[in-house]
């Protein structure tokens, strides 16, 4: 079930609160300029290529404005898990507004927003747009599962600003 829990900074193991209902989610994200809608699931066969899962969705892709698309397969049994859910465990910002498609599984995006974050678990036929500029880091979890499209306007957009701020190690993880 996709959610957002609201944490202000000085209380990380305690959310203010917990939004499930899509329209609360939506209303909420909103208030900060991060998108958050659902796109009507296309077919995709079992084993797809890469080129496959983009085409099946190239219609929201392009009508969205993206000329950037990656696709994010991971799995428990991928053999460098631990390394990817370290290298996106950091904060970090995009110079344009960065989106992630969820064709498969779930992942949690923690948005930094002042003295608060937004933590946004994600899942399949979700669209989450970042704005530019807005500090957040990504949880695939110990065990990953997820298939998703990472969205960007161009490819300079797509490069990251790492932050040295350490607050991501602070905060509940997609499995906590």
């Amino acid at each position: 079930m996709s959610y957002v829990a609201v944490y202000h900074i000085a209380t990380a193991n305690t959310p203010n609160k917990v939004l499930t209902h899509f329209d609360d989610i939506q209303s909420t994200l909103a208030e900060h300029g991060v998108g958050f809608e659902r796109w009507q699931p296309s077919v995709i066969e079992k084993g797809a290529t890469e080129a496959q899962m983009i085409t099946a969705y190239r219609p929201q892709i392009d009508a969205h404005g993206y000329a950037t698309t990656q696709v994010v397969s991971v799995t428990g049994d991928h053999p460098h898990k631990p390394e990817l859910r370290d290298q996106f465990l950091v904060e970090r910002t995009y110079s344009e507004d960065s989106a992630c498609f969820f064709i498969a599984g779930q992942g949690l995006f923690m948005l930094h927003v002042g003295d608060y974050l937004y933590g946004v678990r994600a899942e399949k036929n979700d669209l989450l747009v970042i704005p530019a500029g807005m500090p957040h880091w990504f949880d695939i979890g110990e065990n990953p599962h997820l298939v998703a499209l990472r969205l960007f306007p161009s490819a300079e957009g797509e490069v990251p600003t790492f932050s040295a701020d350490p607050i991501a190690a602070g905060f509940p993880g997609l499995d906590d």
